[in-house]
């Protein structure tokens, strides 16, 4: 259930920079709001106030806004007509499809000398014989009534007829009263019954401690059968009474409507509830661990979200953490994770390193090829912190300037070759004197 709270009200005044002193429109349908409060202490300039679509069972806490011109508080659970005698500036009100049976009620709007419009369909009262003619000649200031212009010559009716008309009205109204007495003892007691029936089922055992996405398994196994046939029971039961629940024939009260909001809400907390079963496998035969997670099947797949590191996996549903220790260290860049076609289980396959890491040594299994042992080395080597070496017993700094000695360059001989005498030649060889040497 929700309730008005100032950081709903800044939420929804994003169009006046979240200031909600000087608001003049805002909406809050849709919050599931049961009462109606704070607005007439922290929004005091509003000139229109959505409340559509929520849970308020009585109109209150709005008489000290003056300046409202539109209040719309549609589709909820009120009953009666009250409390808007201090809305000087209102125009037009907006009670479609609620709960008022007391059509007397109206004549508290006779003080909003402004209202020009006025919405009661959907009411049990507009089912009363002389229902508008009633409300024209009570509400002479109104204009329209349930989108239905009103005319001079109807009104002169209404007001000619409504000694009579006033008499139906009030008859009807009695008889509806007695009734409504009636379906409040009969809610009252069907609430009283579920709840005493919640309170033997919380005591049945079996069914304590489960949390979201909790790890019950030891060995990193499958719950055991016994437990996980409980746990299906509970779901067929569950779905059973949700059958149940919804082909039970219910009365148009704001009772059945606050039950059908608990159920609702009970069936959202029971999914989120839910356990996430799973099943980790060592497979030796490929050097990996396979982690089959059930998701639902028809979840989609964005709302998914894995993260696996060296020693543990956590995985992410729709917010929810799955988080397990893993039994071996695994390669998080070789890992991958799918989806199964058939059952939309999440697989998670993460290849095992070749060895386990124990301080700066690396134990290597029998049969490491040298290759990937020398690539261990030197990823190691590379991972070690090299400090630099410094006499303590030079205190001076070092001179900048001459850290990098530059090297004279000398020019560079040609040496000659050595000369090749006659002797170490071919014997046949000839000196010629006229034929130059070769450089």
């Amino acid at each position: 259930m929700g309730r008005i709270t100032e950081d709903l009200i800044r939420r929804n005044a994003e169009h006046n920079d979240c200031v909600i002193f000087s608001l003049e429109e805002l909406s809050l349908h849709q919050q599931e709001i049961e009462r109606l409060e704070h607005i007439d202490k922290w929004c005091r300039d509003l000139k229109i106030l959505y409340l559509q679509n929520n849970l308020i069972g009585k109109i209150e806490n709005v008489s000290k806004l003056k300046r409202l011109e539109y209040l719309n508080l549609a589709l909820n659970n009120i009953e009666k007509i009250e409390n808007l005698e201090g809305c000087e500036g209102l125009t037009k009100l907006d009670l479609t499809v609620n709960f008022i049976g007391e059509l007397s009620s109206i004549k508290t709007l006779q003080h909003n000398i402004h209202l020009k419009e006025l919405f009661l369909m959907g009411n049990p009262c507009a089912d009363f014989d002389g229902y508008r003619q009633f409300v024209v000649a009570t509400l002479q200031q109104l204009k329209w009534l349930d989108g239905k212009e009103i005319e001079r010559s109807e009104r002169i009716q209404a007001l000619q007829n409504f000694p009579v008309i006033e008499q139906q009205i009030g008859e009807q109204e009695r008889a509806y009263c007695l009734r409504r007495a009636k379906d409040k003892e009969e809610a009252q007691r069907n609430l009283q019954e579920e709840e005493g029936n919640e309170a033997k089922g919380r005591s049945y055992p079996g069914f304590e401690g489960w949390s979201p996405f909790s790890v019950e398994s030891k060995d990193h196994i499958q719950a055991p059968e016994g437990q996980e046939g409980e746990c299906n029971q509970k779901k067929f039961k569950d779905s059973e009474d949700d059958l149940e629940f919804w082909n039970k024939p219910s009365l148009f009260t704001p009772e059945s409507r606050l039950e059908t909001l608990r159920h609702m809400e009970k069936q959202r907390k029971d999914q989120e509830k839910l356990r996430l079963d799973f099943s980790l496998k060592d497979d030796e035969k490929r050097n990996q661990i396979i982690l089959d997670l059930a998701v639902y099947r028809y979840m989609d797949t964005s709302l998914i979200d894995v993260d696996v590191q060296p020693t543990y996996v956590r995985v992410m549903v729709k917010g929810k953490p799955f988080q397990l220790v893993l039994p071996a260290e695994v390669k998080p860049d070789g890992s991958s994770a799918k989806r199964s076609q058939t059952t939309g289980h999440l697989v998670i396959c993460m290849p095992k390193v070749d060895g386990v890491i124990t301080g700066w040594r690396q134990t290597s299994k029998p049969g490491e090829s040298t290759l990937d042992s020398s690539r261990e080395h030197t990823n190691q080597r590379s991972k070690q912190i090299e400090k630099l070496e410094v006499d303590p017993s030079k205190h001076s700094f070092p001179d900048v300037a001459n850290i990098v000695q530059e090297k004279k360059h000398r020019p560079r001989r040609v040496q000659s070759e050595p000369k090749i005498t006659a002797s170490e030649e071919d014997p046949d060889f000839e000196d010629n004197p006229e034929v130059p040497p070769l450089i």
